[in-house]
C-alpha cells in the first residue's frame, strides 16, 4: 500500500513532533556527495558518507532504538549547519552530539578531536599523546575511522605523522576538499 504524499509527510512530522522516534533521519546534498545527516532527541549521532539508507537505518535501530524514520525536521539544524559549512559561513558547530554506545577510549579521543581548530591540522600521534597515551597512534586512528559524526566532529583535521593525507573513511578525495575549504592545506 502506498500512501499519499501529503499523507506520509503528516506522519513523519506527526512522529517526530510527538517524540515517537528513535533517530529521525534525511539525506542532504553537499559539495562531497549526498551525506545521510541522523539525530536523536541528544543530538547529531551520524553523518554518512554515500549512504545505503537500508544498511544505515538497521545500524541506527541496533545503536538506539527500533523506531528510526526518515523524517527531515528534526535535523534541519544539522543540515543547516552543514550547509553554512560548506559556504565558508561556519567555523564551530553548535550541535549537540549523541555519542551513547561509542566505546570510553573512542569517546575520549573523539572529544580531543573536537579541541582542533578549524583551518589547521594535528597528528595521530599528537592527538594520542594529548589524550595521555603517547603511544596509541594506531589506536587512535581505528577510533577516527570509526567516528559516527565527521565533519562535526572533524576527524579530516587529522594527518599523518609526516603532514600525508591518510585514513579518512569518507575517502582522501573529500579529506582534502575539507581541509582545502578550511585553508588547512595548500592548494
Amino acid at each position: 500500500m502506498t500512501l499519499p504524499i501529503e499523507t506520509d509527510r503528516a506522519f513523519r512530522e506527526r512522529a517526530a513532533a510527538d517524540a515517537l522516534l528513535d533517530v529521525a533521519y534525511d539525506v542532504a546534498d553537499s559539495p562531497i556527495g549526498p551525506l545521510l545527516v541522523a539525530a536523536t532527541e541528544r543530538g547529531v549521532c551520524e553523518i554518512a558518507f554515500d549512504p545505503d539508507p537500508e544498511a544505515e537505518i538497521e545500524r541506527l535501530a541496533r545503536l538506539h532504538g527500533p523506531r528510526v524514520l526518515r523524517s527531515p525536521r528534526p535535523v534541519d539544524d544539522v543540515k543547516r549547519e552543514l550547509d553554512q559549512y560548506f559556504e565558508g559561513r561556519r567555523q564551530d558547530f553548535d550541535l549537540p552530539v549523541d555519542l551513547r554506545g561509542l566505546p570510553a577510549f573512542q569517546q575520549l579521543v573523539l572529544a580531543e578531536l573536537r579541541r582542533v581548530p578549524y583551518g589547521q591540522v594535528d597528528t595521530y600521534g599528537g592527538l594520542a599523546a594529548r589524550i595521555g597515551k603517547p603511544r596509541a597512534a594506531r589506536a587512535v586512528g581505528g577510533a577516527l575511522n570509526r567516528n559516527p559524526v565527521p565533519i562535526v566532529v572533524p576527524c579530516h583535521r587529522i594527518v599523518g605523522s609526516g603532514g600525508s593525507l591518510v585514513g579518512y573513511a569518507g575517502g582522501l578525495e573529500r579529506k582534502q576538499l575539507l581541509l582545502r575549504l578550511e585553508g588547512g592545506l595548500l592548494a
